[in-house]
């Protein structure tokens, strides 16, 4: 039995394994961890996650342009996606919508919730 699969992307080691242990607590999750936007562009087209963890801020290609990237394939154009950032004010968080996120989790996380956080925002998707 396969269980959810999340893709988690960031550029900083320490957080990937941070989320990695954290979403661990949940047994239905499946994460793999990409530390750049373009190694995350060819996982999703090629693994299918369930939804994406998207950091906003990484050299070369950030979130944002990631996210452009992903809904130019039609293997991950309606993958939702996460963006994990700092920068939580209103109006970023509304940009990132704009942007076709389906939500933004505020960093820095609490490492004990983010699987419910999570939990929280595939249950919101499955609804009608």
């Amino acid at each position: 039995m396969s269980g959810v699969r999340i893709l988690h992307v960031d550029d900083e080691p320490d957080i990937r394994e941070v989320v990695d242990i954290s979403l661990g607590l949940n047994p239905e999750f499946e994460v793999r961890a990409c530390s750049s936007g373009a190694e995350a562009v060819v996982t999703a087209a090629d693994w299918s996650p369930r939804l994406i963890l998207l950091d906003v801020m990484m050299p070369e290609m950030d979130g944002p342009a990631t996210l452009v990237h992903l809904r130019e394939d039609t293997r991950t154009a309606a993958i939702p996606v996460l963006f994990m950032t700092a920068r939580a004010q209103t109006r970023e968080i509304e940009h990132f919508i704009a942007l076709g996120a389906q939500g933004v989790i505020c960093k820095p996380f609490d490492p004990m919730t983010l699987a419910f956080q999570v939990q929280s925002h595939l249950q919101a998707l499955d609804r009608p």
